[in-house]
């Protein structure tokens, strides 16, 4: 099954901030990976309980699952990222 992608206002913002070369790369792998396996990875709990986030370097994609759309949520450094 193959998910559309789908970005929350806020991501473009989150992405203006971060170095052009890295926001190509955290692209592409958005579209190669969300786009056919969102749900390999857990669900997370507690606060965050529904969210996922997806590794990317020293960044994190927050994205959540509604039926046949990942919706990214916010797309950060991992220190800031939970703030």
């Amino acid at each position: 099954m193959t998910y559309k992608i789908k970005f929350k206002k806020s991501v473009y913002k989150d992405l203006s901030k971060v170095p052009s070369k890295e926001v190509k790369i955290i692209l592409d792998k958005i579209d190669v990976f969300l786009a056919e396996k969102p749900t390999i990875l857990p669900a997370s709990k507690g606060k965050f309980k529904g969210m996922r986030r997806l590794r990317m370097g020293n960044y994190r994609i927050i994205y959540v699952i509604i039926d046949d759309v990942v919706l990214v949520l916010r797309i950060h450094h991992r220190k800031d990222v939970y703030k």
